[in-house]
């Protein structure tokens, strides 16, 4: 089958891994999250994209593919694997077989198929604010299960941007990735300052110099309803999601112009803030008369 694909692709360089420490592996492997980003260089830092779904949305973005690792099924023309080999130019294409890989995830290779790719630039907070009307800021949301959540629904529910305070999760993590399904490539975002003592005040500040009201989701005496008619009728809204456990800062609630709750049943006092991000994107992604 190799030399079939060979012949089919003969572009690609393709090396059969039958040992899980070959050093070829060492990037899906063993470097951890920081080690990719600084493996490379800044101008150069990797992230890993699994399943051909994910990788094609990163493709779609512009995205550089450095190398392929997939299952020996993924070269089958059946499947989607040969499209992302055309999409990928001459990368090396590592293949292994899955009792190899399954050392790697601890489970069966996810789709198949993963994708070490070159980070892209990233905008300037400044650049995606001049546009937006509805963004969504996250503070220091740290779970990456979370993040790639909230990426999801500010995707699939209108929002045109998020910003990140610089004490979040890097949502290239690979699995803010793999939960986002690839939506952290379609939704621009962009980190609210450099340092952590750039927000809140630096952050409030950038995002009234662009005509944003605030939105801080949190459960307060004062706080109004998602469904509150001045709320949903505001031309620029930032939504502001706090991290998971304690919620929003009390200077950051304090800083903002709203305070929102979601009404809730049961005597449930609170969502997860994936979940509760999705309900604030869904009623004030757009304006609703």
């Amino acid at each position: 089958m190799y030399e079939a694909i060979r012949q089919a692709f003969p572009e690609h360089r393709f090396f059969v891994i039958e040992d899980f420490h070959a050093p070829e592996l060492d990037i899906y492997a063993r470097l951890t999250e920081a080690q990719l980003r600084s493996s490379h260089g800044i101008d150069n830092s990797l992230f890993i994209a699994e399943s051909p779904h994910v990788i094609e949305r990163a493709l779609d973005a512009g995205c550089v593919p450095e190398s392929l690792l997939m299952l020996p099924k993924m070269l089958d023309g059946r499947e989607r694997g040969q499209e992302i080999l055309r999409r990928c130019g001459d990368v090396p294409v590592y293949v292994a077989e899955e009792d190899c890989l399954k050392q790697l995830t601890g489970f069966p290779l996810t789709r198949g198929v993963l994708c070490a790719m070159r980070r892209p630039p990233l905008p300037q907070a400044e650049d995606l604010l001049k546009t937006a009307e509805r963004i969504c800021v996250l503070e220091d949301v740290m779970n990456p299960t979370n993040l790639g959540a909230i990426f999801r629904s500010a995707a699939a529910m209108g929002m045109d941007a998020i910003l990140l305070t610089p004490a979040s999760t890097d949502p290239l993590y690979r699995r803010c990735i793999r939960v986002s399904m690839g939506t952290v490539f379609q939704i621009p975002w962009a980190w609210l300052g450099e340092e952590l003592d750039d927000w809140p005040e630096r952050g409030m500040a950038l995002l009234r110099q662009y005509g944003f009201r605030t939105a801080a989701m949190a459960l307060r005496e004062d706080s109004v309803s998602i469904d509150n008619a001045d709320l949903m009728a505001e031309e620029k809204l930032a939504v502001i999601l706090g991290t998971e456990g304690d919620g929003l800062a009390n200077q950051t609630i304090a800083d903002c112009d709203y305070t929102v709750r979601i009404p809730m049943a049961h005597g449930v006092d609170s969502l997860n803030v994936a979940a509760a991000g999705a309900v604030a994107f869904w009623q004030l992604g757009k304006r609703r008369k």
